[in-house]
């Protein structure tokens, strides 16, 4: 029984000329036979590095690029998604603003300072329905004031937050 490759070899052979130039090459590291004639004449000197690279194995390959990045100082550059449109100039605007700007902090933690005494049972209920914690857990919490309430709170929350429980008669502050 022949193989597969022996199969194949044997139907080129016998096949006539024309058709012999589309045949299959299995697991060849050889070039294919051109067809056409090249379109412009090479350097001598690039086709022999192109020569030797098309030796190269995968890892020696792989070698040979990371020695000509380093040579070159060519940085490592991780390509945009496919239609992605390229943001380099505006990235560069977005840089030139943030210089001038001081950041603005955004994300914040609620403590609870001090409170009045005639307003505990209110601000008790809030924390009760903040945290959600027991009731004796929420009164234990606002009695050992200054605690923090919250932490990792977006600004708007924070807000709103610090709104309601100073309007109950609580001393709040974000940091």
């Amino acid at each position: 029984m022949l193989s597969l490759r022996q199969s194949a070899r044997a139907a080129i052979r016998a096949a006539p000329r024309a058709t012999r130039l589309t045949a299959l090459r299995f697991q060849s590291t050889e070039a294919a036979p051109a067809t056409e004639a090249p379109a412009a004449p090479v350097d001598p000197k690039i086709a022999t590095i192109v020569d030797s690279i098309s030796k190269l194995t995968l890892l020696e390959t792989a070698s040979l690029i990371t020695e000509l990045k380093s040579k070159l100082n060519i940085p490592d550059i991780s390509f945009p998604a496919a239609g992605a449109a390229p943001a380099a100039p505006a990235a560069v605007e977005e840089e030139a603003v943030a210089e001038e700007k001081p950041e603005e902090k955004t994300i914040f933690s609620i403590k609870l300072e001090s409170f009045d005494a005639k307003s505990k049972p209110k601000i008790i209920k809030e924390v009760k329905g903040l945290l959600d914690l027991s009731l004796v857990e929420s009164k234990k919490f606002v009695e050992a004031a200054p605690k923090v309430l919250k932490e990792n709170v977006a600004k708007e929350d924070a807000d709103k937050i610090k709104a309601t429980l100073e309007a109950l008669g609580a001393k709040v502050s974000l940091e």
